[in-house]
């Protein structure tokens, strides 16, 4: 077996490698650049899964980074268990060819609950009083002590929110070198989510990217010259290009204005209630799962979405098919967005009556993926003392409501997760192998599992 690293730089198009990425130019000159067609949705859970089984959402089942549980009747994203994907991993079938086998999973999702040998995710502390640490989850349990007493604690607040930096990215990269240093896996596995945050935010084209991408060059120079200098085969991959962005759409509005959509009323704001919604749509950036109650509604919701501006696809039970995301789990119509549009997961008419959590950041009470959760309103003013007097409030053990983000979609400048990018804004695979100059997402699963064992 080779040791072998497959680094994931979210994010990385063909395109964005040159003169702000000194070190991936040199490096990749040697390599075979090879583009990648994503699986439909071409987001993180179901990229990264489509890599690590070799299937596509239809066999493994990871339809989007959340769904309709519909034994609960509920929509959950970011959930974290590894039991959640249907289909072989790429470690338990190299553990069938050779037992010695190891593999160390440094922050790709679904980590909690599998059968690698060590991993870390981020995982926040959520106590009584209301507050919310940062930290992280590993196996075994003693390595999240020992990477906090060499690294500090995981920089949670710098991962995702409106203080993501290439701080939480260079945690990861380290974390990965000294779980390498102490354990010596087989394969390892990274995840440096650090060029999604500025291009999510402003779209790819803005300045700040050039100094994302100058950051995350430097983050993996580091990284890649520790693998090589112990004999690792590095292998660099990302799961989706950003496209530029302007016209968000509210597709569970349009719902809701048909009389669709069911909520009831706290303290004067209003709750989605899922169980009881005609149709209800899961927003994951630029697809959305429209779940039916009643398949008797499925024409009448087709005819309100189809043509609605925003939305390209309507996939029904055949469309599904055709882009191999038929699944239990899909919803019953996938709306896909076009080239300049995204989703929002926004039901409320009117602001005033949003939920409380709408305001905050919170990845597991929102029905829907909200990107607006990097910005601080700016129509709040001395915000950033606001935040200081919260988190005084916070550690004096008073309850207070971290309502910073604003309800404005318009500010997002860039998505993904449609199909049908140009060949320079696909994601890329880096490597050694023989391959072609374009791979389907879940072929890269051959060529990883070639580094290891031709």
């Amino acid at each position: 077996m080779r040791p072998t690293a497959v680094i994931n730089i979210v994010g990385l198009t063909s395109n964005l490698i040159g003169e702000d990425t000194p070190f991936l130019s040199r490096w990749s000159a040697n390599r075979k650049v090879t583009r990648v067609q994503p699986a439909l949705p071409a987001v993180t859970t179901t990229a990264q899964t489509s890599y690590l089984t070799g299937k596509y959402p239809r066999d493994h089942g990871i339809v989007a980074n959340g769904w309709l549980f519909r034994d609960e009747m509920e929509l959950k994203l970011w959930r974290q268990s590894n039991h959640l994907v249907q289909a072989p991993k790429i470690w338990e079938v190299a553990r069938k060819r050779d037992p010695s086998f190891t593999i160390a999973n440094i922050c790709w999702w679904y980590a909690m609950n599998g059968t690698v040998d060590f991993t870390v995710t981020p995982r926040p502390q959520y106590l009584a009083d209301g507050r919310k640490m940062p930290d992280c989850y590993t196996f075994p349990m003693d390595l999240r002590h020992r990477l906090t007493d060499e690294l500090g604690i995981f920089p949670l607040f710098s991962f995702w929110g409106p203080r993501t930096e290439i701080k939480s990215s260079q945690w990861i990269a380290d974390a990965a070198r000294l779980v390498h240093q102490w354990h010596h896996p087989t394969m390892n596995l990274v995840y440096l989510p650090h060029l999604d945050y500025n291009m999510q935010r402003h779209g790819q084209d803005h300045p700040s990217v050039r100094q994302d991408l100058r950051e995350i060059d430097g983050v993996v120079e580091g990284l890649i010259n520790y693998y090589e200098a112990n004999g690792v085969e590095v292998t660099v991959l990302s799961e989706y290009g950003i496209t530029n962005v302007d016209r968000p759409v509210h597709i569970n509005r349009i719902l809701r204005n048909a009389g669709l959509i069911s909520y009831r009323e706290e303290r004067g704001t209003e709750l989605l209630d899922v169980g009881t919604c005609r149709a209800v749509a899961l927003a994951d950036h630029q697809i959305a799962h429209v779940y039916i109650k009643n398949p008797a509604d499925i024409p009448l919701v087709r005819e309100l979405l189809q043509n609605e501006p925003g939305i390209e696809y309507l996939l029904d039970e055949e469309g599904k098919k055709e882009w191999k995301i038929d699944h239990p789990r899909a919803g019953e119509l996938v709306a896909v967005a076009d080239d300049r549009s995204w989703f929002t997961y926004y039901y409320w008419l009117d602001d005033a009556r949003a939920p409380d959590y709408a305001r905050t950041v919170d990845i597991h009470s929102k029905p829907g993926f909200d990107p607006v959760e990097m910005f601080l309103d700016p129509d709040k003013r001395l915000m950033i003392p606001r935040i200081g007097l919260k988190i005084a409030g916070k550690k004096l053990g008073f309850r207070t409501l971290m309502n910073v983000v604003p309800l404005r979609a318009e500010l997002i400048g860039g998505s993904h997760g449609r199909l049908g990018s140009p060949d320079g804004d696909l994601p890329v695979f880096i490597h050694r192998r023989d391959a072609p100059d374009r791979l389907d997402a879940p072929e890269v699963y051959d060529y990883l599992l070639r580094g290891i064992f031709d």
